[in-house]
């Protein structure tokens, strides 16, 4: 099942991780993990190491197999999320306020332990491995597209991807080809009214009365405008207007979020809500400000590591832990690292979920746990994929 190499090196990758699920730190300020990445990874004799950006950490490792040469990129991202841990553990955070609670600590430690087992066996791939260790992922516009700009992805042939869940079996890993994460984009309305005496309505225009009728009136969208076999979420996380209880104030803002796959889908929904807005607090009388902000796209998996993933995944580990998943609604922005479909992905799903061991909570949660025992499953992936990919051959490319 697992090579000892791997196996080797399970010790120290859970005492990898745990050392960073004990110092966690927020989006764009993983200065102290950026340094004890650096440090480990100048210590297993990297061939080049790279700071892009203030935080994050580009590590290259060059293999001397013969053949045909290929740059394959294996992206990690690092920063935790602002929430104060509730979990009894000896390794639980010390930073207070901020917790690894969505499983960066274990991604950036599965790709440490990638980058040991390479360095140890570079006659065995052809071409260069490039770990991206990216910061701010859980912060948009987040830490990938400042990657990218920098230069971080510039002559790769294809990036691996992988993240943790609590929704699969630990060890168990979810595929998909094509779209696998939504659009994460956010928006902001303000309902334009005229205030004033709350027992004198009739002289007012009721910008609370427009909200409430915009909120309905959105969740049509999905329900009447879309498809059912077409995944979207439109969900208002926002709503605040006034501060007495006897005045009708002048304004009132909605914010949310809209979820879905795909460039059209994104284009629909921007297009439709403004439309809804706009007519509704014309009908009232109102005025509005609207406004859209693109988030992440959907992760786009290619077709051919999709299937290559699946083979390698069966042959290791047996058919029975490859699930073939739906489409997941939360976001990411590892797919700026594929440049909009210039260079081919594939990012999966690893299952961590183990209620035995109290990893069943929900991610972004400050009871979130992993199942240690995940985390060898995620570098023996990573590693055949590497040594696949890399054989010298190109085939799979």
């Amino acid at each position: 099942m697992f090579e000892p190499d791997v196996l080797r090196q399970e010790a120290a990758l859970i005492a990898c991780r745990r050392r960073l699920h004990e110092r966690p730190e927020l989006s764009f300020h993983e200065f102290e993990t950026t340094e004890y990445l650096e440090s480990a990874l100048r210590e297993m004799g990297v061939d080049e190491l790279s700071r892009p950006c203030k935080t994050g950490l580009i590590a290259t490792i060059r293999g001397k197999k013969p053949g045909k040469p290929a740059a394959l990129g294996v992206r990690a991202d690092i920063d935790a999320l602002p929430i104060q841990e509730d979990n009894d553990l000896p390794y639980r955070s010390k930073n207070p306020g901020v917790m690894h609670a969505c499983g960066h600590d274990a991604h950036a430690a599965i790709a440490l332990t990638l980058a040991r087992l390479l360095c140890a066996r570079r006659s065995e791939f052809c071409g260069t491995v490039r770990l991206l260790f990216q910061h701010a992922e859980e912060l948009p516009p987040g830490g990938a597209i400042e990657m990218v700009r920098a230069g971080a992805a510039e002559g790769l042939d294809a990036v691996l991807g992988i993240h943790l869940s609590t929704t699969f079996p630990s060890g168990h890993f979810g595929v998909r080809a094509g779209a696998l994460t939504a659009n994460t984009d956010r928006f902001d309305i303000t309902v334009l009214g005229k205030g004033g005496h709350c027992a004198l309505p009739e002289t007012c225009i009721d910008p609370v009365v427009t909200g409430a009728q915009i909120i309905l009136a959105l969740q049509t969208l999905v329900s009447r405008k879309m498809a059912a076999v077409d995944p979207a979420v439109v969900s208002i996380c926002q709503a605040n207007a006034g501060n007495a209880y006897n005045i009708i104030p002048n304004t009132m803002t909605l914010t949310g979020t809209t979820r879905c796959l795909g460039p059209q889908a994104r284009a629909f929904l921007h297009a439709e809500m403004e439309r809804i807005v706009r007519g509704i607090t014309q009908a009232a009388g109102a005025g509005y400000e609207f406004s859209w902000q693109d988030g992440y796209p959907s992760v786009m998996n290619d077709e051919g590591l999709t299937k290559l993933a699946e083979q390698l995944i069966e042959a290791r580990f047996g058919a029975e832990r490859v699930l073939h998943i739906s489409p997941l609604m939360p976001g990411e922005d590892y797919p700026y690292f594929l440049e909009d479909g210039k260079r081919p992905g594939f990012f999966v799903e690893l299952g961590t979920r183990n209620a035995a061991c109290g990893s069943d909570q929900p991610h972004h949660n400050p009871h979130f746990k992993i199942d240690e025992d995940c985390l060898k499953y995620g570098v023996q992936f990573l590693l055949d994929m590497a040594l696949r990919l890399l054989d010298g051959t190109r085939d799979a490319l």
